[in-house]
């Protein structure tokens, strides 16, 4: 909705261009999200693809404000894991974490195995204010919940904020995708 919104801006200020690019990043996020149904498990890789779309639009919106950074180990390309699992952290990121900031952020996503675990370790700035919102809760409720479906007690995710940086560190068994 905030992009659409954003489009909706840029048409108003008849920035036809960023809104076209917009739009097809914006085509490009949707068309993948119904490919890989929400309940089904992808790659490492094609997470990965899925939050570099949604992270495209963002930055077209927050400009050089928004600064992902990926390190992602290469032996855990093909692990699996459910489908837009990240996708929700990112957003709250984007927008607990860069939204309400003048100076530029940094969103970081590691991704390695350690022991036949996945781990997953998003970071972002983390604004005081931005505590009580429930939106956050909720994907932390949300993605707890999936990961408990998926992998019962074998998954786990822990928040913490330290120096004013929000952690969520997402651990889960590394199952490695077939062909």
């Amino acid at each position: 909705f905030n992009t659409l919104n954003s489009i909706s801006t840029l048409v108003l200020l008849k920035q036809t261009d960023r809104a076209n690019a917009m739009l097809s990043r914006l085509s490009s996020f949707l068309r993948y999200t119904l490919v890989n149904e929400s309940t089904g498990m992808v790659t490492v890789a094609q997470e990965i693809e899925t939050l570099k779309l949604y992270l495209e639009i963002e930055k077209m919106r927050f400009e050089d404000r928004l600064r992902p950074h990926f390190t992602i180990d290469k032996s855990v390309m093909r692990a699996h894991l459910p489908s837009l699992l990240l996708q929700p952290l990112i957003e709250n990121a984007v927008y607990h974490g860069i939204e309400p900031r003048v100076e530029p952020g940094e969103i970081s996503i590691d991704i390695y195995t350690s022991r036949n675990r996945v781990h997953a370790v998003l970071r972002n700035p983390f604004e005081e204010r931005s505590t009580h919102h429930s939106g956050n809760k909720m994907a932390i409720d949300n993605i707890r919940e999936r990961l408990q479906l998926h992998f019962d007690a074998e998954a786990s995710l822990e928040t913490r904020i330290r120096e004013n940086v929000y952690q969520v560190h997402i651990v889960l068994p590394y199952v490695k995708a077939t062909a």
